[in-house]
Order: structure tokens, then C-alpha cells, then sequence
């Protein structure tokens, strides 16, 4: 599974250990004091006598670079390119992360951190040195509550300047220990002096949902990022707000997740199953990595329509839930062929702050479908090639072509006797190809022309639009229009900018001049993007999906579906 598996979680360091010198330690010993150094604990047996003479090997050749190569070397620095070549030689899932890397790994999956609660963007300065700004502020967190704003400029620190900041030197100065103070100076538009904030750090929850909203028709519609510790807890958050709103059918947006814990995975896929079915089961080399887990009693939605949306994107924890809702009959998956990571990994903390992240079983879904993609060795360039041949091939076939293209040994069957085969992702009920962009669209977006021209927007306009909106951004996504006005500024912004359409003044870049007519064919969603960017600065992302769905083709498609999909719920209210 990507990430690790929540249920194995990394065992506390043991430092309770004799110092000895590296040469002259037996190789046994070695192992077992360094094993106890990491906090990871061995399996009861004996290594066997070609395993421990390997390990001589690498002992032998580490001694002697240190001890014997022309030129000082770095003993950390060769001791982490050895594990990198350990692990190449595996599957392309096992990783291995530094301290440094591993702290934001963890806090993504913690879905917390320290800090004082915005996201922030680094714009273009003098002379090449960047300036930060923030770009959202997020809810509940210190810094909506001392009164910052999107678009103010950070200038100074605690007393340090921020120009040719980069996004390291902003996480190493704005992050830090709950409670902790720190004092920032901001510049703001439309404001001819420095405004300066007292912040206390806090904790900052980082939200795994990215929107949950009612569409038309009584549809609800959840989007998850990503499955870490608290996405079940938002998860059913979302799913009682839609019902108690009247929901009578259900989107899950699972396009781009590419995981995380399985737990989370399983818990989730059990609000749309009966109790006792089952969600995964995995297996590996040792009897503690042979696991079934099933769906628990009381699932908030067991009866009513669903619908899952999936991309190549949808990897691990997302194809859990596609493949257990897929298997048991109980949702419609529309979409693309998903990533095919089958692989379950556990965390192994390192004594130098580092971690490795190693498979250990491979799961599988309820009609036993192992859904990983084939792969030699640790190859992550052939393995992701690979996956890129297959996304270009499906783009050709329909799901029935695939299903019955599949080997024998690759078929299997769901609960009412679909077919549905392994060894690649899960392939969706209804393939839905991936749109293409306009080469208007290519262009403004390539330039992220939209993006730029929205943050002078709102230096401009911001606080009226907020004062004519409020705070809430559901009136906004449902009653702001882009006006010819801002439409036509934009437009010539991107002629400023090397984008020019129709006689509008401007130098174009090679491959940039575009008619009127290819303006009327993109202007609806041209409209779109500017609106959506403009929501997500005003608002934050959550803001962002509402309006695009206007244009989202996967949405529109799947949105004629539901008769199929309410033929599988009614089916499986029936049978179980």
C-alpha cells in the first residue's frame, strides 16, 4: 500500500547498546546491536550462511573505503547511496528518506504541523530575488486570527528581511514549535505602510478532503486528496453534513489520490458495505504480514448510489476502495485505468532521524485481484514508462474491450458475476478518456497567465468583491460572473505577456497568436478558470472545485450514469 500501513507503525528507538568499534564487531553482533540502535526488531531465526557472508561483503567494503581510498570521503554520504542501491535492486515503492525529508512525510500523513497557518506563494521580485506572499490563509489558525489576508506581502521576519527567501528558508523561519512567537511585517495593497502581526505558532490541521458540496439533483460530492490519520474523521464529517442536506446520491472524487493508509482505506470502504464483507486482504513472506480486513457494523451510506472517479493518478489506498466497491457491486468506477500499486509497506525508524519504507505483503481485493502492475527489480523509470504506454493504449479501447482482451489468469469475477481482471489497476465500469486543452488554453495555463493576472486582480478589487460576497463562498461560486470588463483585462494582460488574441497590441511569443475565434470557443472555460482561481485566493481550494465542475468533462460525463449505478445499488440492497 503507498505510504505505510497505519496498523504497523515504526517501533520507539532502543539505545540501550555497548559501543564497539565497526572492525571489531563479528557480522552477527553487528547486526543485531545496529537492529536494536534502529528500533527495528528482528525475526526469530538465524541468518543463514549466505545471508551472513553477504553482509560481510558490505561490511568489508565499507571499512575499506574509509580506511583506504585516496581522497576523505563521507561515511553518512556512502552509507545512504548503499541502501539506495539495496533497495533498487527491489520494487519501485521501497524507499528510504532522509531526517529532513521524512519530517515532511510525516507531517503530511500526520495531517498536521506546527506553524502559523498559511500557504504561500514566492513572486517574481527585483533582480531575480523572489518576495513571499501569502496566498490563502488558513482557517481556524493563528494567523487568520491576528487578521492576515491573501495577497498581503510578508517583508520582514522577526526583524530579517524576506527577499531572495526560498521556500525552505520560509518553512525554517514561519514553522516552529507550538507557542512559540514570531514577528512578520507585511506590506498591503492599497495600505502606504508596513502592517505589523504578533503570531503565536499553533497547531495546523492539514485537511485531506478538498471539497464536499451539494450538486444538482440531490447529488453530493466528496473529494479526497490523499488518506492519512484524520481522513475518515473528515471523511464522515462530510458524508453526515451532505445527508442531513437530503442527499439522495453520491460522487467520491478519488482522481489524483495517490493513497496512504490502509486503515483509513478500509474504514471508509465500510460505510458503503454490510458488516463482515470483505474490504482487502494482503500477504507476504511472514505469517504477521497475512492479514483479511472486513467492513465493521452500522455504514453511514450502505444503500445509496455511489459513484467512485478515478485517474491514473488513483494509486494504493484509492484503488482499495475503488476495488472493494468495484468487487462487491456496490459502486459505479468511471474514469481512467488507476496507477496499480498493490504493495504494502512498513516504516522502519533509523537512528539518524532517517527512515526506510519497506515492502512487506502484497494486498489484494475481495475477489482476489492482485491490482499491482508487473515490474523488474527497483526500475522506476521502465516501471513508470511502462505505466505511461498503458494510459496511451486505454486511451483507444472502451472497459469491455480491455475486460476482454485479459488473460485467463488475470480474470476474475465480482459478487453478481462481473468480469474484472488484475495485474494493472483497476479499470473503471465506464472509461471516460482524459479531455485535451485547446492550444489557447496550452498557453495561458503553460504561463500560469491566469494565476498571475488573478493576484493583481485581487490586489485591485479583493476586499470589494469579499465585502459583495461575504465570507461564505457559496454564494459567490453560484452567482459571480467574470464581466466583459474583466474578461478583456485579462486579455490584454496575456497580450503583455506573449499570449496575443485577435488585433489586441502585444508580441507573440512563437506559437501564441490566436483568433477570436478560437477566444468564442474557449471562453466559457477561459470564464471558468479566472473564476476559479479568483475563488480559491478569496476563499481557499475547497472554493475551486464547484466552479470548475462546470467544465470538468469526467463530472459532466459521469453525471449520465446514474441509471447504471442506481441498477447496482438496488442490486446490492437486494442480495445483501
Amino acid at each position: 500500500m503507498d505510504r505505510m500501513n497505519n496498523r504497523e507503525v515504526p517501533e520507539g528507538k532502543n539505545a540501550n547498546h555497548s559501543k564497539r568499534r565497526l572492525g571489531r564487531v563479528s557480522i552477527v553482533t553487528m547486526l543485531m546491536v545496529g537492529a536494536l540502535m534502529m528500533g527495528v526488531q528482528l525475526e526469530s531465526k538465524v541468518l543463514s550462511q549466505d545471508t551472513a557472508e553477504a553482509l560481510q561483503k558490505i561490511e568489508d567494503v565499507f571499512i575499506l573505503i574509509n580506511r583506504r581510498y585516496v581522497e576523505e570521503v563521507d561515511p553518512a554520504k556512502i552509507a545512504q547511496s548503499a541502501v539506495a542501491g539495496m533497495l533498487k535492486e527491489l520494487d519501485p515503492h521501497s524507499v528510504y528518506f532522509n531526517a529532513e525529508k521524512l519530517k515532511g512525510e510525516n507531517e503530511s500523513f500526520d495531517a498536521a504541523f506546527e506553524g502559523i497557518g498559511i500557504s504561500f506563494e514566492l513572486l517574481p521580485g527585483v533582480e531575480g530575488a523572489d518576495t513571499l506572499a501569502v496566498l490563502n490563509v488558513l482557517p481556524g489558525g493563528p494567523s487568520e486570527g491576528v487578521g492576515l489576508q491573501s495577497g498581503d506581502r510578508i517583508l520582514l521576519v522577526d526583524g530579517k528581511s524576506t527577499i531572495g527567501f526560498d521556500e525552505a528558508d520560509v518553512r525554517s523561519h514561519l514553522k516552529g514549535p507550538r507557542g512559540t512567537e514570531v514577528k512578520i511585517s507585511i506590506q498591503r495593497p492599497g495600505v502606504d505602510r508596513l502592517i505589523e502581526f504578533d503570531i503565536i505558532r499553533d497547531k495546523i490541521p492539514i485537511y485531506t478532503l478538498d471539497s464536499s458540496y451539494m450538486m444538482e439533483d440531490g447529488t453530493g460530492y466528496i473529494r479526497m486528496n490523499r488518506f492519512a490519520r484524520t481522513t475518515y474523521s473528515e471523511f464522515m464529517a462530510s458524508l453526515r453534513d451532505l445527508k442531513e442536506r437530503d442527499m439522495q446520491r453520491l460522487v467520491l472524487d478519488l482522481r489524483g489520490n495517490r493513497g496512504g493508509y490502509m486503515e483509513m482505506a478500509v474504514r471508509i470502504s465500510g460505510e458503503f458495505l454490510k458488516e463482515g464483507q470483505l474490504v482487502v486482504s494482503q500477504s507476504g513472506a511472514t505469517e504477521d504480514s497475512k492479514e483479511a480486513f472486513y467492513a465493521s457494523s452500522g455504514g453511514l451510506w450502505e444503500e445509496g448510489p455511489v459513484m467512485v472517479l478515478v485517474d491514473g493518478g488513483s494509486a494504493s489506498a484509492s484503488e482499495i476502495v475503488a476495488g472493494a466497491l468495484q468487487d462487491h457491486d456496490r459502486a459505479l468506477i468511471v474514469g481512467q485505468r488507476t496507477f496499480g500499486k498493490g504493495l504494502v509497506q512498513k516504516q522502519y525508524q533509523l537512528r539518524d532521524g532517517s527512515a526506510l519504507r519497506l515492502t512487506v505483503a502484497r494486498y489484494y481485493t475481495p475477489s482476489g485481484r492482485l491490482i499491482q502492475t508487473e515490474y523488474e527489480d527497483g526500475d522506476r523509470a521502465d516501471y513508470y514508462a511502462s505505466k505511461a504506454e498503458i494510459k496511451r493504449a486505454d486511451a483507444t479501447h472502451t472497459a469491455s474491450e480491455l475486460l476482454s482482451e485479459a488473460p485467463d489468469s488475470l480474470r476474475f469475477y465480482t459478487d453478481a458475476g462481473r468480469l474484472v481482471v488484475a495485474g494493472g489497476g483497476v479499470i473503471p465500469d465506464f472509461i471516460v478518456p482524459p479531455d485535451s486543452l485547446s492550444p489557447l488554453m496550452r498557453s495561458v495555463l503553460g504561463r500560469s497567465l491566469e494565476n498571475q493576472f488573478i493576484r493583481s486582480w485581487i490586489d485591485l478589487y479583493g476586499a470589494s468583491i469579499k465585502n459583495t460576497w461575504g465570507e461564505s463562498p457559496s454564494g459567490f461560486v453560484s452567482s459571480f460572473t467574470v464581466s466583459a470588463e474583466m474578461r478583456e483585462a485579462f486579455l490584454s494582460y496575456a497580450a503583455e505577456h506573449g499570449v496575443v488574441i485577435g488585433d489586441r497590441p502585444g508580441e507573440a511569443d512563437e506559437g501564441a497568436r490566436f483568433s477570436d475565434i478560437d477566444l468564442a470557443t474557449d471562453q466559457e472555460m477561459l470564464d471558468t478558470l479566472l473564476k476559479g482561481r479568483l475563488a480559491t485566493r478569496l476563499y481557499d481550494r475547497s472554493a475551486w472545485y464547484p466552479v470548475w465542475r462546470n467544465v470538468d468533462k469526467l463530472i459532466n460525463e459521469s453525471q449520465k450514469l446514474w441509471a447504471p449505478a442506481n441498477e447496482l445499488a438496488e442490486s446490492y440492497s437486494v442480495a445483501n
